[in-house]
């Protein structure tokens, strides 16, 4: 395909990416708000995000699988049909469990968004020319992280409130069907359907017990209780009968062990999962803290993110074109994940009275982190595996990602609710109020407090933020050693190099001979 060629179907590709992050942003400075509407605790709050990362992860394989055997372009529009019906009925919740059902609807559309539209890219481009286009994607990512919350900030302090957080991306959805519809054109392979169901369901109901056991432990039964062991046992047989099922009983795994083979699909896996703990975990957040311990309303909480996502607009942009024309991708994935690192220990040191320029200017080093890291770790996956993997290896990275980054807001949800908790507690005591364990928990409107008892709220919050990013700076630690172990192999020129993308190995040699040749 030429640029040209090329452009004209990103273009309904990136409007794609736009609504699948927009899902999630635009919501984002509106959950005070909406938790406290609809009477929901911390728990609940947590899981409204929980619930879509949850749907993500679970049809993520899915999604990949297909996109190997059917046609992708129907495959993107069927999750943008999704997605719309998700948002229309989380438009109209009643209550927290009616939103909770609806975002995991959404989940299931986003998931298949997110995982389709690197594949699809992948067909359409060699992995030499892909940093240039996975840039675009970064940007689009950027922009959609930094316009949602700004446009849900603006739309919850609106006469619409928040509810018309959900109608904002269904007009880039509908575009982006149409769009897709005229521009994307690929070969539709004809091959028979085989899904992994039953590997596809165990996983996903052994994460989920697990996430339930994270969130709910501590709060609603203690940590050392029956109830407690039950689940934790519980989850890790169901997730070893997924291994037994994709490893000896599937005929066509929903995650084909065998990818594991490939030392750099091992550690990028590996290193996903503990991005996703660290970047999901602790930035999700954040717009709490500005509307909880600073007061901030939902417009200015989304101003706040600027800072953050214009280093990620920025290190994507830059290390997608670099890595284009140098086809060297390992030094962006270490540089990047250093930042990562290096942000989190500094936000592990604020709370509700830290300069909000410091603040910024912490949260723009992480985002120059995590815009060098996350499309540049799906590259060197999907520079590693044949064409017919394509699909599903994209896919094994975008799923343990976001398996990641569930388990960290649930496990860091529970630890912000918990010691919230107890510092409110204390607090309240303090001042010679009594309080039960539903109101330690509960997230309150600000606005309605007497000022001590909003003081005691700013603080606790304020506190127990910082806890959170330090928890999670040691598995961007961990992350980052996984990376700088991964072998550097020469971004392929084509995909049409058959023994190339049988080993890696031999592509290193082509790549030598090719370079040798030009200097000739």
């Amino acid at each position: 395909m030429t640029h040209r060629q090329v452009m004209e179907a990103l273009s309904g590709l990136l409007l794609a990416m736009f609504v699948a992050m927009l899902s999630s942003t635009v919501v984002s400075n509106a959950l005070p708000r909406i938790v406290s509407d609809l009477h929901g605790s911390q728990t609940g709050y947590t899981w409204v995000v929980v619930a879509t990362m949850l749907a993500m992860t679970a049809t993520t394989p899915i999604w990949g699988k297909l996109a190997d055997l059917v046609n992708k372009k129907l495959l993107v529009q069927l999750a943008l049909v999704i997605y719309i019906v998700g948002s229309l009925v989380a438009s109209i919740a009643p209550s927290m469990e009616v939103l909770i059902g609806a975002r995991v609807v959404q989940g299931l559309g986003v998931g298949g968004l997110t995982a389709l539209v690197q594949v699809i890219l992948a067909t359409m481009v060699s992995p030499r020319e892909r940093g240039r286009y996975s840039g675009y994607l970064g940007a689009v990512f950027a922009l959609a992280t930094v316009s949602g919350p700004l446009i849900g900030g603006l739309i919850v302090d609106s006469a619409l409130g928040w509810r018309g957080c959900f109608f904002v991306g269904l007009p880039f959805a509908v575009a982006a069907f149409f769009v897709l519809q005229k521009t994307l054109h690929l070969p539709v392979v004809k091959r028979p359907v085989r899904i992994d169901y039953l590997g596809a369901t165990l996983i996903v109901a052994g994460v989920s017990i697990l996430l339930i056991w994270v969130s709910l432990a501590g709060n609603q039964f203690a940590w050392g209780s029956a109830t407690s062991a039950a689940l934790v046992i519980g989850g890790l047989l169901v997730l070893a009968a997924a291994v037994y099922v994709e490893a000896r009983v599937a005929a066509d795994p929903i995650i084909p062990l065998r990818l594991f083979r490939d030392r750099t699909v091992t550690l990028a896996t590996i290193a996903s999962v503990l991005i996703g703990v660290a970047m999901f975990g602790s930035t999700v957040y954040l717009s709490q803290y500005f509307q909880v311990a600073r007061g901030m309303s939902p417009t200015e909480a989304g101003l706040m993110s600027i800072a953050m996502v214009g280093g990620l607009f920025v290190s994507s942009l830059t290390s997608g074109r670099i890595i284009t024309r140098t086809g060297l991708w390992k030094r962006w994935l270490v540089g990047g994940m250093a930042f990562v690192v290096v942000g989190l220990l500094l936000l592990g040191t604020i709370d509700e009275k830290t300069p909000l320029v410091q603040v910024g200017a912490f949260m723009l080093v992480l985002g120059l982190g995590l815009g060098a890291t996350m499309q540049n770790l799906v590259l060197a996956v999907q520079n590693n595996v044949t064409m017919s993997d394509m699909g599903a290896a994209s896919s094994v990275v975008a799923f343990f990602r976001t398996m990641g980054g569930s388990i960290g807001i649930s496990a860091l949800g529970a630890l912000l609710s918990h010691q919230v908790a107890v510092k409110v507690t204390d607090g309240l005591h303090g001042l010679g109020i009594a309080t039960t364990s539903h109101e330690s928990h509960s997230v309150p409107d600000l606005a309605t407090l007497p000022g001590p008892v909003q003081a005691v709220f700013q603080h606790a919050f304020g506190e127990s933020f910082g806890h959170i990013f330090l928890v999670a700076a040691p598995f961007a630690m961990l992350a980052l050693v996984c990376v700088a172990l991964i072998k550097e192999v020469p971004l392929r020129t084509s995909n049409l190099e058959p023994n190339a993308e049988a080993s890696p190995e031999v592509a290193a040699e082509l790549h030598h001979g090719l370079v040798e040749e030009s200097k000739r």
